[in-house]
């Protein structure tokens, strides 16, 4: 089963885990998998059924914008990150 690794902040949402085991050929169906088994996280990630614009997702070091997206093929022994953008600071 491939995992995906949560942020500090979205663990509130899954219970605490940090490392959770999901089903899924692509990024797509492994993200479905996860809002399946914790179904808070969906307005975390996605707006509508397209991903958030400032949540990225990583296969290893791979940004899958730079792959097919959602669509990109993964493995059973793959390892994705959820890493939320973050903004701010002052330009002074």
């Amino acid at each position: 089963m491939a995992k995906i690794r949560i942020p500090t902040p979205l663990r509130a949402y899954t219970d605490g885990e940090s490392n959770i085991d999901v089903t899924g050929q692509t990024v797509g169906e492994a993200l479905g998998n996860l809002v399946e088994q914790h179904p808070d996280l969906r307005a975390h990630l996605f707006q509508d059924d397209q991903l958030r614009s400032f949540v990225n997702i990583f296969i290893g070091d791979e940004d899958i914008r730079f792959m097919q997206g959602l669509d990109t093929e993964i493995n059973s022994d793959d390892s994705l990150r959820i890493i939320p953008s973050i903004a701010g600071g002052s330009g002074n």
